[in-house]
């Protein structure tokens, strides 16, 4: 859409979303093919011009992300869509935006709000809470994420919408050397230069499956649909059922209906299952979590609001960006650990592992900020990526506001 500028903003309910929200903008978390950001601008055809959240996350920089800006920042010389983080649009929807100044609505929320060149910005109040105030509403067919944990519930459908919205022309057939279950055609999409080695099995009883460019599909995988892999990630080998992984991830073992947002490395046996972990994840060989209690009951889990009942009879763990896990960790039901955090040793850890957490069970004291930052840079480098100046100022800003209460 000519002369647009897309803002994605983070509502009061979604900067609550942690283990995330400490360390990304909400609309850089994925959820079936595409995180919040990136399904916006293929929604309005336009790149994102930035990401309003909070203020410690100024500096904020990832291959392909927005950056963060505050609204004092934003121009109203040209048309403006402001656009809930927390709002899966669906792919039809949008297709043409309304004349003049309009709030957008799902469901009776509203998620957005179109301006024409020259009207003012919504103010901080109105983003921490967006609410109808006089104008015109137009009604869009989205839905509103409510709990952080729906970004796993509600993960494998989404996979699936995705596939349907951007695989219509470019359907693949199964290469030689692996076996199908249930293909049929649309089912598979593989992007350019993908690898799939003999003995693997593509399972499309339930859902479709796609590739993305340079994935590489080692022997002895069984991948179930609905499954998105992103670019230049490995699947080393293991049964994997209605995931997101990527990109540039190496992952083995089982795992389960889990979301792995990228650059990060599960290359060891071990259980992941109904799971979402942040970027720069490394869970150490057999780390293992529970999904599900032994009376089969639903999953109590911390929110910064207290600990609420989710109503999910299976949900596993949420991992923090830069979450780190020893050999043989124990993961119980339904815990958070918070970004930056170090744990090892044989004792579980708690249901909720504050952030640049350092130790063992319930052991646990401050990873040390410096420490913290030079190991981040050497992983980073490992990928062939530098930790940029802004990004670091970033992690210290969030290491301060939860270690020191600033």
């Amino acid at each position: 859409m000519t002369g647009l500028k897309l803002y994605v903003f983070d509502d009061r309910i979604a900067r609550g979303w942690e283990p995330f929200a400490l360390t990304r903008p909400i609309g850089e978390l994925l959820l079936g093919a595409h995180t919040f950001r990136a399904r916006a601008e293929r929604l309005l055809g336009v790149q994102c011009a930035g990401l309003v959240t909070a203020d410690h996350l100024r500096g904020f920089e990832e291959p392909g992300a927005a950056p963060v800006v505050q609204l004092g920042e934003i121009a109203d010389d040209a048309p403006r869509m402001f656009l809930s983080s927390r709002a899966v649009v669906a792919w039809k929807a949008l297709r043409t935006l309304p004349a003049g100044a309009a709030l957008l609505r799902a469901n009776g929320r509203i998620i957005g709000r179109a301006l024409p060149a020259g009207a003012a910005n919504p103010d901080a109040a109105w983003i921490d809470t967006p609410r109808a105030d006089g104008s015109q509403i137009v009604d869009v067919d989205a839905r509103v994420l409510e709990n952080v944990w729906d970004l796993i519930s509600e993960n494998p459908g989404q996979i699936t919408r995705d596939h349907e919205a951007h695989a219509n022309g470019r359907a693949s057939a199964p290469p030689d050397g692996c076996d199908v279950i249930a293909y049929a055609d649309g089912l598979l999409h593989l992007g350019a230069d993908v690898v799939i080695e003999p003995n693997v099995v593509l399972d499309f009883s339930h859902g479709p499956i796609h590739l993305a460019d340079r994935v590489t599909v080692r022997a002895f995988t069984r991948l179930a649909g609905p499954a998105w892999i992103g670019p230049d990630s490995t699947l080393l080998g293991g049964p994997y059922d209605a995931v997101s992984i990527g990109p540039v991830c190496r992952v083995h073992g089982e795992v389960e209906e889990s979301v792995v947002l990228g650059y990060s490395n599960k290359a060891h046996d071990g259980f992941l299952g109904h799971a979402y972990l942040g970027r720069w994840v490394n869970l150490g060989a057999l780390t293992t979590n529970s999904d599900l209690k032994n009376n089969y009951g639903t999953i109590r889990m911390w929110t910064p609001a207290g600990e609420r009942d989710t109503a999910l009879i299976k949900l596993g763990c949420l991992l923090g960006d830069h979450v780190k896990t020893g050999i043989g960790t124990l993961i119980g039901t339904g815990t958070v650990i918070g970004a930056g955090s170090n744990l090892f040793g044989t004792e579980m850890p708690p249901k909720y592992v504050p952030p640049f957490s350092w130790g063992t069970g319930t052991n646990l004291v401050a990873y040390d900020a410096d420490r913290f930052l030079s190991v981040t840079a050497t992983v980073m480098g490992r990928r062939k990526l530098s930790l940029a100046d802004g990004m670091r100022t970033m992690l210290r800003s969030a290491w301060h506001k939860v270690r020191q209460g600033a």
